[in-house]
């Protein structure tokens, strides 16, 4: 199983700004297991993330901290990352969704300088 990201977002996993992400999906991820991160489910894996907490969580109830562990600096710029993912009038606040804050597990994720291809 892997975890997939758009490649902005996978690129904020593997710069460290990105430690937590929200999911719809029924799928569950499990604390304390590694996941393989892409971008496409057929690519490389770039890395591997550790699973450290899980919890479900409104969309709407969004605190000003984790949305820096999304990636973000602020509401009105995850809102919009978030509808271009799920698309146009997505953003619920009261969603409920998958809250998994991560790890990237440093001995087998190894950045490349941009532009390269990212292996493990």
């Amino acid at each position: 199983m892997c975890a997939l990201f758009k490649r902005k977002h996978l690129d904020k996993v593997l710069q460290g700004t990105k430690t937590q992400t929200r999911r719809t999906h029924k799928q569950l991820w499990k604390v304390g297991r590694t996941y393989a991160v892409r971008d496409r489910w057929f690519s490389k894996p770039a890395g591997r993330i550790l699973i450290t907490r899980r919890f479900r969580q409104r969309l709407g109830d969004i605190s000003l901290e984790d949305v820096r562990k999304e990636g973000y600096e602020t509401l009105e710029s995850y809102k919009k990352a978030w509808e271009e993912i799920y698309g146009p009038g997505s953003w619920n606040p009261e969603l409920v969704v998958t809250v998994y804050e991560f790890v990237l597990d440093a001995k087998t994720s190894k950045l490349s300088t941009a532009g390269e291809n990212r292996r493990l």
